[in-house]
């Protein structure tokens, strides 16, 4: 299973860092489209299985309106988002199926859908637009992976208590602690290669902070995963599930390291 983890890990990479790195802003936005779409279905297939088809292309819609509301007029963007919103709560209420029973939960399965994932995806086009925009997002990468591979290593050597296992059984404290010192080293490798100005303590904020952020990224994939009555939210990586399975802790560590990046730094 760790060669195929790692096999289908490297193919992945073949695919994307050519896009991330010689694309531009298009080769980036084209990534956010291919990979927003597909985690859209996989989301589409677990939140709605006897209709996503249909939830696949309203999500998409309205999610391909975010994005473009996002590029084209940022400083609107609240009232694209409430107009999702809206037309999401309108379409469930004039198709709520046979019965009412579950139209509210199936409103807020929408809702959940285009903001988790139209909503913070996103923010990784916000990160290549800053200037030295392509290391932000490998930076982003970086906390995201190599946390979760430190955590991956150290939970199968030293593993015994567990971290959260209502949602999440095989996770462990001492993995976690993996996590946070694979992504610690990681963001220290960036800073000498190619962001000088981090500080220590930017360091450890993006190593441990943002990082542990990722971890909730994963627990509420999990959480959902476990509502739905799903192993894995899709199978497009043998040994890693669905894109969602594998961008889980960057929808969370995105923002995070946006938010630092613009107000610490100035970005």
């Amino acid at each position: 299973m760790t060669s195929t983890r790692i096999l289908a890990a490297v193919v992945g990479l073949a695919l994307v860092l050519p896009l991330l790195i010689w694309g531009g802003m298009a080769g980036m936005v084209l990534l956010v489209c291919i990979g927003g779409v597909i985690a859209l279905d996989e989301y589409a297939r677990m939140a709605f299985p006897e209709d996503n088809l249909f939830a696949l292309a309203w999500m998409t819609l309205c999610s391909g309106v975010v994005v473009a509301s996002w590029l084209a007029f940022p400083e609107h963007l609240a009232i694209v988002a409430g107009g999702v919103v809206v037309l999401s709560m309108a379409q469930v209420t004039l198709r709520p199926g046979d019965t009412l029973d579950g139209a509210a939960d199936k409103a807020g399965r929408y809702v959940l859908g285009v903001g988790w994932i139209a909503g913070l995806m996103p923010f990784l086009l916000s990160l290549r637009a800053l200037e030295h925009g392509i290391t932000w997002v490998f930076l982003v990468m970086v906390i995201a992976w190599m946390g979760d591979t430190g955590a991956y290593f150290a939970g199968r050597a030293f593993g015994k208590h567990p971290l959260y296992p209502k949602v999440s059984p095989k996770k462990t404290v001492e993995g976690l602690a993996g996590g946070f010192a694979g992504s610690t080293v990681g963001v220290a490798v960036v800073k000498m290669l190619f962001l000088p100005q981090l500080t220590p303590l930017d360091v450890v904020f993006y190593g441990v902070v943002a990082s542990g952020l990722g971890v909730m990224g994963d627990l509420c994939e999990s959480m959902l995963k476990r509502a739905f009555k799903v192993k894995d939210s899709g199978w497009i990586m043998p040994g890693h599930g669905g894109i969602l399975d594998r961008i889980d802790s960057m929808l969370f560590v995105a923002p995070t390291v946006y938010a630092y990046a613009v107000l610490v730094h100035g970005a």
